[in-house]
């Protein structure tokens, strides 16, 4: 029995900052999807939300908020929460109803109305909240973590800020392309370096911005896809949603400390590059065989090490790689052909789902500009606080 289900419909809310409600968003995106899927609101069997950090009840409850404002017609409905791994995990959920049987058209949506500044924890005196903990204790906020990443490459691997300028020039090159993205504007080198500094080495340039926005896709059965009229449909392969390994040495967010090392030896990778092991194990291919992919630059720092966990080169040579012009368009293997965050910005329950997004345009040969020649593989990844890895394998 295949594994693979279809992916009928994408639909996306362009990200910005609107001040209106993230239903709004999400359902706009819904609605966009189930017209690219030609398929009626009353057809679909299920859906999934991802979850959007709430004061208000709304935001917990994504599935259902999102299912009302369409129109309550019976579907079931799930809601999830992974922090910015919530998308891949709401489609990971839709996945495993439609290969059980339990639904043979199922609608994932994420969307969110962001803070303006940086994200911060929910209110409230929580000393066993590690992420309310950093930030009580250390005033970590999520850009000093990213400026931590970005000093270890360089006093491990010898990065340079000049090495981190040049992905925000690829990324917003690829972004003045994309209807759907916040940044739709080409930025130089020396524009990053002259932007204010942020967390040293970290310029505002090099990071991503809190967004609203919204994504969906409408994923079926390979039965039904093909009974729908559509022979030979974009396809998910492979959902890794895995978990770090202890003892974890590398610091990653919200922790404060990383793990001891003393009596039990580290894991022989990292948890980034078992999120994308783990995908491609379960694809059945390996770096090689991708066209493109889809990774979570909160940093300019974080895309290269993002080269490095992918397996597309060695550690400490994402630079190189990105050097040579073999992740940029017209490359070997392009990443971020979306633009990435760095010009959409974080839209925290939607960018995993934003990402299959742009896999599926890609692979259909629907990307417009922006189009990667020959797409047939792509993988996305991405990392969500509290040890939420997410990878999603698409081929065509």
């Amino acid at each position: 029995m295949t594994r693979d289900v279809a992916v009928l419909g994408a639909g996306m809310h362009p990200w910005g900052k609107w001040g209106r409600s993230f239903v709004e968003y999400g359902t706009a995106a819904a609605r966009a999807a189930l017209t690219d899927a030609d398929v009626e609101w009353r057809d679909v069997g299920s859906i999934v939300g991802a979850d959007t950090v709430r004061g208000g009840y709304p935001g917990y409850v994504a599935g259902a908020t999102f299912a009302k404002a369409l129109g309550w017609q019976g579907a079931r409905v799930a809601s999830v929460y992974a922090a910015c791994a919530s998308g891949a995990q709401a489609i990971a959920a839709a996945r495993a109803q439609i290969l059980a049987g339990l639904a043979e058209v199922v609608l994932v949506v994420g969307a969110d109305a962001a803070p303006k500044g940086f994200f911060r924890p929910a209110g409230g005196e929580r000393p066993d909240d590690p992420d309310w903990l950093r930030f009580r204790l250390l005033g970590a906020t999520n850009p000093a973590y990213f400026g931590l990443y970005a000093r270890r490459r360089m006093a491990v691997h010898g990065d340079t800020p000049e090495d981190f300028a040049l992905v925000k020039v690829k990324n917003a090159a690829m972004g003045a392309l994309n209807p759907y993205a916040r940044y739709r504007k080409r930025v130089t080198a020396e524009e990053v370096s002259a932007s204010a500094v942020v967390a040293d080495p970290l310029r505002l340039l090099d990071i991503c911005a809190t967004s609203d926005g919204g994504a969906a896709l409408v994923l079926s059965s390979i039965d039904f896809a093909q009974r729908h009229g559509v022979p030979r449909p974009v396809r998910i392969r492979a959902v890794s949603t895995v978990t770090p390994r202890f003892p974890n040495t590398v610091l990653d967010l919200p922790d404060i400390a990383t793990d001891s090392a003393v009596a039990v030896a580290a894991a022989d990778e990292t948890f980034r590059a078992s999120i994308t092991r783990a995908a491609y194990e379960e694809a059945g291919i390996g770096p090689e065989d991708l066209s493109l992919a889809e990774v979570y630059d909160l940093s300019t720092a974080l895309e290269l090490q993002w080269y490095e966990d992918l397996g597309l080169c060695g550690a400490g040579e994402g630079a190189k790689l990105l050097r040579e012009g073999v992740t940029a368009p017209g490359g070997r293997i392009p990443v971020n052909a979306s633009g990435g965050l760095a010009s959409f910005g974080e839209a925290v329950p939607a960018q995993a789902i934003a990402q299959v997004c742009e896999l599926t345009w890609q692979l259909r040969g629907a990307a417009g500009d922006r189009q990667v020649a020959g797409a047939r593989v792509g993988i996305s990844a991405n990392q969500g606080l509290f040890g939420h890895g997410s990878s999603v394998v698409a081929v065509r």
